[in-house]
Order: C-alpha cells, then sequence, then structure tokens
C-alpha cells in the first residue's frame, strides 16, 4: 500500500499519501463481500439466461442478461476510477446503490428466467 503514484494534490510540494486515506480493514472486508456477492449473482445470471429453460437460449433472455451486464460495466468503471483516487468518497454512495440495484435486476432476471408466480394454465395456452 505504501507504492502510491506521486500527486502534488494542487501544492507545490510532492505528497507521496493516497487522497482519500487509508481504507480500514472494515471497510475492505465490506466491499470484497458486497462485491462478491453481486458477482456471483451476474454470473448465475448470465448462465441462467443460456441454459433456462432449455437450450437454444431465448433471444429475450439473453439481451436481458446483456442489459445486466452494461450495467455492470458502468458500476466497473466507477469503483477503478474510485480505487484511483480520482472520485470524492460520497461517490461510494452511488456505488453501492448501482450495486443494490444490479442485485435486484439478476433477482427479477431469474425470477422471469425460471418461471416463478407465472400461472400454468395460461403459459400452455
Amino acid at each position: 500500500m505504501d507504492d502510491f503514484t506521486t500527486r502534488t494534490y494542487g501544492t507545490s510540494g510532492m505528497d507521496n499519501r493516497p487522497l482519500f486515506g487509508e481504507t480500514s480493514a472494515r471497510d475492505r472486508i465490506v466491499n470484497l463481500v458486497i462485491g462478491g456477492l453481486a458477482s456471483l449473482l451476474v454470473l448465475v445470471t448470465l448462465i441462467s439466461s443460456i441454459v433456462f429453460p432449455s437450450l437454444p437460449p431465448k433471444p429475450l433472455n439473453i439481451f436481458f442478461a446483456i442489459c445486466i451486464v452494461l450495467v455492470c460495466g458502468s458500476v466497473l468503471v466507477l469503483i477503478y476510477w474510485y480505487r484511483q483516487g480520482d472520485l470524492e468518497p460520497k461517490f461510494r454512495n452511488l456505488i453501492y446503490y448501482m450495486l443494490f440495484s444490479i442485485v435486484l435486476l439478476c433477482i427479477c432476471a431469474n425470477l422471469y428466467f425460471h418461471d416463478v408466480g407465472r400461472d400454468k394454465e395460461s403459459t400452455a395456452l
């Protein structure tokens, strides 16, 4: 953690400290748990979009999964910028909000892929 690139932060001298200070072990664990669970759920959703309800996959399922991956791309860019120190700490809440939205989208997609809550009689018509 001590090999940060040298930054001036608008001062006259060089400064080797990170832009927002050291992150605590608790913050790192929370970030890893939230990111890991969201990543796992996105992976399950991608696999479900291809495999369920049967092969070959439905184009609508693939489209739904692509939309979720595109949203994940913007979150990954925000996380990268945040870790580089280009974003202020208040953007961490935005990242958490977007991850929560992705989790909800994945839950919705998986419920759709597995026909949860759909009346079996109406699908036979």
